[in-house]
């Protein structure tokens, strides 16, 4: 039986492919999870938890391959043009609870085909833009906002898909009319009114007193120039009256007797 070699040491352990995958996972994660969130992956779907972080405005590095973000209970004023248009796999937006005044006509481009829901309750918003949220085919929450009702907000919402669960609690802070402040907008429009109509007749009534104004002028100016016509008229009629009368021809004098 031939000599048996000597064994060299075991070498130590290293990571497993799993562990090395998952480690760079999180590095991945890290990198690239706006700081102060958590941007925890369920079944490889990443969901980016922003809520009550003091921010006053939309992160720049939002994972790309985000399905839900949270960002409900912070400071966000205002949401500009283009904030997430690299999120073309978001399903979920949550802007609840921010004094979100003003929203760019662009705010939600690159949204429009993927995104089911979108809150935008409990904020300050007074006017729905529709240049923003009108190609959305998501369900939308607008409860909670001081809302002008009047002609532009029902345009609006006609082109809106409303959340079910809480367009009841959509309300008329102010209105072109004042017997629906403070009154459910949905309950407003249930019983057939058309804040429309308020602003068709305004119009209405304007073009009647401009009509009625160029009428009146044109009447005045064809009664002045009437009576001008007439005095010119009686002025030559006197000033031939004053001319003395011409003397008869000689033709016209008969033989004298």
């Amino acid at each position: 039986m031939g000599p048996v070699g000597k064994q060299s040491p075991s070498a130590p352990p290293g990571p497993t492919g799993g562990s090395c995958l998952l480690l760079l996972f999180c590095l991945r994660l890290g990198a690239s999870c706006p700081q102060g969130c958590q941007c925890p992956d369920h079944a490889g779907a990443v969901a980016v938890h922003c809520s009550a972080r003091g921010l006053q405005e939309i992160p720049k590095d939002i994972p790309a391959d985000a399905v839900l973000l949270k960002l409900d209970a912070n400071k966000i004023a205002h949401i500009p043009n283009g904030a997430f248009q690299h999120l073309n796999q978001l399903r979920e937006l949550d802007l609840s609870q921010n004094t979100i005044e003003t929203i760019g006509p662009a705010a939600f481009s690159g949204l429009a085909g993927g995104l089911r829901l979108l809150d935008l309750s409990h904020n300050r918003i007074r006017r729905i833009p529709k240049d923003a949220l009108g190609k959305l085919s998501a369900k939308i929450r607008l409860s909670h906002n001081p809302l002008h009702c009047e002609c532009a907000l029902q345009e609006a919402l006609w082109e809106l898909k409303l959340d079910p669960e809480s367009v009841d609690e959509i309300a008329c802070h102010t209105a072109v009319r004042d017997e629906y402040v403070g009154k459910p907008l949905i309950q407003a429009l249930d019983s057939g009114v058309s804040f429309c109509s308020t602003h068709h007749k305004t119009t209405d009534v304007a073009m009647l007193v401009t009509m009625f104004g160029w009428f009146a002028m044109v009447i005045t100016y064809v009664v002045y120039y009437v009576r001008q016509n007439q005095e010119d008229a009686r002025k030559h009629l006197e000033y031939l009256k004053s001319l003395p009368s011409a003397p008869a021809s000689k033709d016209a004098v008969g033989p004298a007797p």
